[in-house]
């Protein structure tokens, strides 16, 4: 299998405390106008770290000098229930709404809680990556596999899931040696499966095999990779790829499978609240991010691809003659996923797949 890494950072994670208005944040932090008085405050809620957004606010800044920025740093859980109680009172809480909680972005668009991105800002994203001119795409992030290297020094790494499957049938080594997300609590994690389970017949048979191996199961992507890097795992699925090819570049004992089936993208996608006060300024920024330099700021920088064409950059390093990449698009098909019964019935069936008890 052929390897090919693209430069990704990755940033501390921050603790949780809990703010006044009653969701918790990890940071906030405003940022003062560079000009002596402010025209304008932008405010942003955001689940994207404060230190990995900080150089496109200061970017974002240096073109324009008079709009301070005050910054709101939240869990996905606790951004979803703010932003939902505060379109449903009709309450400011802030301007801009980032978040990779991507069924519920879509959702507050269809329930009216979101105002129009300007269309030139828009028009730059490839269709998947807007929705209704409301809702708008700033990154494309991959589901990676990530493996042991050493752990597959007498084994063919597999290329797709098909391969993947078989692999754990053949044999018990990986019993107990396989991490993922617990879906019941990781919000990227249930956005991954779920999208598994509608775009292939595969995720039957792959939580069947996970449950047989006795799938260890984790919060956070760093808490996989650094077991895999260390042998405790052997096997990590569907992590979140924009930290995990950061974390290769410097730790070459993981090695990083783009499925040839198909590789899901995510996308973190911004809209712009309906009870914003400084819709302009919101407009602003969303046009930097998506310009030529806020591209530049985001990959080189803030170390993710950027929605604009970071599809075609992830192509690049799939590997086979067709294109795997598939990104999961902003469409109200993904409210789906939010269906309370729905999703009962999803976390059941995978709960009785996975958590087999066995020796």
């Amino acid at each position: 299998m052929i390897e090919k890494i693209f430069r990704f950072g990755l940033v501390a994670s921050l603790l949780i405390a809990f703010s006044p208005r009653g969701y918790a944040v990890a940071a906030d932090m405003d940022f003062s106008a560079v000009a002596t008085n402010a025209d304008e405050t932008l405010t942003i809620a955001s689940v994207t770290d404060l230190e990995a957004i900080r150089p496109m606010i200061e970017g974002f800044q240096r073109h324009y000098p008079g709009i301070a920025v005050h910054y709101r740093e939240s869990e996905s859980s606790s951004l979803d229930v703010a932003t939902s109680q505060a379109c449903k009172e009709d309450r400011f809480l802030a301007d801009l709404i980032i978040s990779s909680s991507v069924p519920q972005q879509v959702a507050l668009v269809n329930n009216g809680c979101a105002q129009k991105v300007d269309a030139a800002s828009a028009s730059l994203l490839p269709a998947w990556a807007r929705w209704r001119s409301e809702l708008v795409g700033l990154t494309a992030e991959p589901a990676v596999i990530v493996y042991n290297k050493k752990a597959f020094e007498e084994l063919p790494v597999p290329d797709d899931r098909f391969e993947l499957i078989d692999l754990l049938r053949k044999s018990d080594r990986f019993v107990g040696k396989i991490g993922s997300y617990n879906i019941a609590t990781s919000g990227v994690g249930y956005f991954f499966a779920f999208e598994d389970a509608a775009q292939a017949s595969t995720w039957g048979r792959i939580i069947e095999a996970f449950g047989r191996n006795r799938v260890q199961f984790y919060c956070c992507t760093s808490d996989i990779l650094d077991r895999v890097a260390d042998g405790r795992l052997s096997i990590g699925y569907n992590v979140l790829g924009s930290y995990t090819l950061s974390r290769v570049e410097t730790d070459n004992r993981i090695g990083v499978i783009f499925p040839s089936d198909y590789t899901l993208v995510m996308t973190r996608a911004a809209l712009i609240s309906r009870q914003a006060v400084a819709p302009g300024a919101a407009n602003k920024f969303l046009a930097f991010a998506l310009s030529p330099e806020g591209k530049s700021i985001l990959e080189k920088k803030m170390h993710f691809f950027s929605a604009v064409d970071g599809v075609d950059k992830l192509s690049e390093l799939a590997p086979g003659e067709g294109n795997s990449i598939r990104p999961i698009a902003l469409t109200p098909t993904l409210i789906i996923a939010l269906d309370k019964e729905k999703r009962r019935v999803f976390l059941e069936q995978w709960r009785k797949s996975v958590l087999v008890s066995g020796p």
